[in-house]
């Protein structure tokens, strides 16, 4: 599947993966984080993605029905295809450790999204199926350990071409070095801390927009 389009003469749609606000955890409690979910959203982010690593599935579940309740954006859930179809999100973001999306695909219903993690060249193949991948870590991650080493911008350009769907930079982004990603080839951006991690979600959402050029 490939991004939206629009009938000739008319502007494109904006896609759901053009800022897409990773959630980091729930140290202010659920409500904090979907006050923060919905802040993010109000300042342009335009898809929430749920990651809770070390949550468990019970409580994970609770926290993508409150986000699905709360935002008017697609939320989307990191890892758990089978909480995001039971609670209601609009689709999955998977890793190489995960359901390959073409086997989500086959049970999904129509416009559920997937979106890949890829950051290598070995696992590209991941890719079929998906809707869109995330490419990364572009630069240093503080906020996912186990993201590996930084692929740069000519890494991304690399991966991004070679897997041949809309790409989303991830890893280490912030509003100096967004219109970096974007010049070289990404179709939006992924961040956690950038967003959920300043003290003003909306107005750290409302810079990356800017920096990243509206739609």
């Amino acid at each position: 599947m490939t991004g939206p389009h629009a009938p000739p003469g008319q502007p494109a749609p904006i896609p759901p993966y053009r800022l897409i606000a990773i959630t980091d955890d729930l140290r202010d409690g659920q409500d904090g984080l979907a006050d923060r979910a919905a802040a993010a959203v109000r300042g342009g982010a335009t898809m929430v993605q749920l990651r809770l690593k070390h949550t468990d599935a019970r409580v994970l579940a609770s926290v993508t029905r409150a986000l699905v309740a709360r935002v008017p954006v697609p939320v989307i859930v990191n890892d758990r295809a089978d909480i995001a179809l039971a609670c209601g999100a609009a689709g999955v973001h998977v890793g190489p450790d995960d359901i390959p999306a073409a086997a989500i695909r086959r049970i999904a219903p129509p416009g559920f999204l997937i979106g890949v993690s890829v950051g290598s060249e070995s696992e590209i193949s991941n890719a079929a199926g998906g809707d869109y991948t995330g490419i990364g870590p572009v630069y240093g991650s503080l906020s996912k350990l186990d993201a590996g080493n930084a692929i740069g911008l000519l890494g991304f350009a690399h991966l991004a071409d070679a897997a041949g769907l809309p790409a989303v930079a991830i890893g280490g982004i912030t509003t100096a070095t967004a219109a970096d990603v974007m010049a070289a080839g990404a179709s939006g951006i992924a961040v956690i801390a950038a967003i959920f991690g300043a003290s003003d979600p909306e107005a750290a959402a409302r810079s990356l927009r800017r920096a990243i050029g509206r739609p």
